[in-house]
């Protein structure tokens, strides 16, 4: 969304949330039953201010399942981002279900979560002709990579209209150097992220970012110049615990204020 303009007079944005609520999905498939319900998590998340809800279909299905996936298209009332593999099934799936965006990840299914970035440069060919499909399904194209000037230059290649920078190098330093993003280990990954979003924004797409970001790391993400869309979705499931869906998602959404505020 607008938010004002900047002092040199462009226009600035507000960083929209979107929220992936796969680990609702998680808990209720360890009992393979029928709750907590995903589709009842988005619609607190909608409440508490989410710009968009994410989910992944897995080839596995570990978490979550076709249904939930069509109940989310019929109610949701935010943009719908379905992850997914670029197979034929998850193709078809995606143009029947008409998300408002599709974005296309590696799957593996001995990870527990997606370990790195879409490998576009290797596979551009097959990506191409799964993009081409997609936008004649009205589906905009995001791919999640690596912050890796190859394969952003690769995407554009490639007709994707997105990129979503894969945040989990700089998540695990800010860790693993005491939460301090003033460490130079820190700062390198903050940096590639940085680099990575002007490059994509200069190929003419939109820069997101997402993975591993939390209540404590996701300022500095928020506050990288031009990015417009943050996926969280363990931190906000693990925080809804303690205080609700709805209030985790309002918590994250002020982070992310304050950031453009300051």
């Amino acid at each position: 969304m607008r938010n004002g303009c900047g002092e040199d007079g462009t226009l600035t944005f507000m960083v929209e949330l979107g929220v992936n609520i796969d680990h609702v999905a998680t808990v209720r498939q360890a009992r393979r039953t029928y709750e907590p319900d995903p589709v009842w998590a988005a619609t607190e998340a909608q409440l508490g201010g989410a710009d968009g809800i994410t989910v992944h279909l897995r080839e596995d299905r570990r978490h979550i399942q076709d249904e939930d996936v069509r109940r989310l298209s019929e109610l949701v009332h935010v943009k719908l981002n379905l992850e997914m593999a670029a197979t034929s099934e998850m193709v078809s799936i995606a143009g029947s279900i008409r998300p408002q965006m599709a974005m296309l990840v590696p799957e593996g299914r001995a990870e527990i979560t997606t370990e790195g970035g879409l490998d576009v440069v290797s596979d551009r060919d097959r990506l191409r002709e799964v993009v081409r499909e997609l936008a004649g399904a009205g589906i905009v194209t995001s791919v999640f990579i690596d912050a890796c000037p190859d394969q952003i230059e690769a995407a554009a290649e490639i007709g994707a209209s997105v990129c979503e920078v894969h945040t989990g190098p700089y998540a695990a330093a800010f860790h693993d150097h005491g939460r301090d993003r003033s460490v130079p280990e820190v700062e390198a990954e903050l940096e590639r992220v940085d680099h990575a979003g002007r490059l994509i924004r200069s190929l003419g797409m939109r820069f997101n970012a997402g993975h591993a970001l939390n209540y404590a790391n996701v300022g500095p993400i928020a506050a990288l110049e031009g990015v417009r869309e943050l996926h969280i979705g363990h931190a906000i499931v693990s925080r809804s615990i303690f205080v609700g869906i709805r209030q985790a998602v309002v918590e994250m959404k002020q982070l992310l204020k304050q950031v453009k505020d300051d």
